[in-house]
């Protein structure tokens, strides 16, 4: 059904034929201008039905469409009520289908899909060679090697770190961790592995000189102190900190020298009493019989003198 005609059977009632006729009056449809065809002329009938089709047409472009009902209408219905639920399994049957499942094997490739995996050993060149050579020497020649992390530090400060640690005889070296670990497995100082990792430095001395070096690391905070070794002896950060609040060797000489000097003084003195003693007592022994030989003496004397005055 076209909109003009389902239009002009919603226009049916007397009030609105009268708004139909009215529309049609003032847009000038008439009757006697309408040429529809020989048989409307003859039927006043299928004229007036043909004018209403028209003025429903013209009204449902101007007027709003407030009677307006869509062709097709969705109509909702209620669902139906379910009679028949599903029944849960046994537990027995539920156990016997879970140990009976089929488990597929896995799926692998065929032996000529994938080929062997070889890793190719490389052997060292003359440079790592030459580096290794060095690393022995140092590690056979200095006392004291500490392992340092280097946090991005510039070339000015490094430059700056180098002046400061060479005032003390301190160097600073730089090994690939590569050559250092292929050193360190077959050596005494196997242990010094874990401190080898990402950017690191070496500062190294012929003599201990760990308060020194600490002081020179307190200005440049881009050096972290990992750990070293100091004599043949791995320290950790904390144990190379206790190091170096111990007196130094020509301090801890002087208190040995000066103890054993105050111990033998002490047994030299403890020897020397005794007959020191003894002596001192003869020599009062002598004393006492001299003053006790001197009135005899004296007595024997003064008859011979009187004997002799007669």
């Amino acid at each position: 059904m076209l909109a003009h005609e389902r239009e002009g059977q919603l226009l049916t009632s007397p009030r609105r034929y009268i708004v139909t006729q009215y529309i049609g009056n003032k847009i000038g449809v008439r009757g006697d201008e309408l040429k529809i065809g020989e048989s409307v002329q003859k039927h006043g009938h299928a004229k007036r039905h043909v004018r209403q089709k028209m003025a429903a047409t013209l009204c449902g472009r101007i007027l709003p469409r407030a009677g307006w009902v869509p062709l097709a209408q969705s109509v909702r219905h209620g669902s139906k009520a379910v009679t028949r639920h599903r029944k849960p399994m046994h537990i027995l049957k539920q156990k016997l289908m879970a140990v009976t499942e089929y488990i597929p094997p896995k799926r692998t490739a065929p032996p000529g899909a994938l080929a062997p995996h070889t890793r190719k050993t490389d052997q060292e060149s003359g440079l790592e060679k030459q580096l290794k050579k060095k690393v022995e020497t140092m590690f056979r020649e200095c006392k004291m090697i500490a392992v340092v992390q280097n946090n991005a530090t510039s070339a000015e400060d490094m430059l700056l770190l180098k002046h400061r640690l060479h005032r003390y005889d301190i160097a600073i070296k730089f090994f690939p961790n590569q050559v250092i670990r292929s050193f360190l497995p077959s050596s005494q100082y196997c242990n010094m592995q874990p401190l080898f990792i990402g950017q690191t430095a070496m500062l190294v001395s012929k003599e201990p000189k760990v308060k020194e070096m600490l002081r020179v690391l307190k200005s440049s905070p881009q050096m972290i102190l990992l750990g070293g070794c100091i004599e043949n002896t791995l320290l950790s950060r904390e144990g190379i900190l206790n190091y170096s609040r111990l007196p130094s060797i020509t301090t801890v000489h002087g208190e040995l020298v000066g103890g054993l000097t105050m111990m033998t003084s002490q047994t030299v003195s403890m020897l020397q009493r005794h007959p020191a003693h003894l002596s001192a007592l003869l020599q009062q022994y002598i004393k006492q019989q001299q003053s006790a030989d001197a009135p005899e003496s004296t007595v024997q004397s003064s008859p011979k003198t009187e004997e002799a005055a007669v």
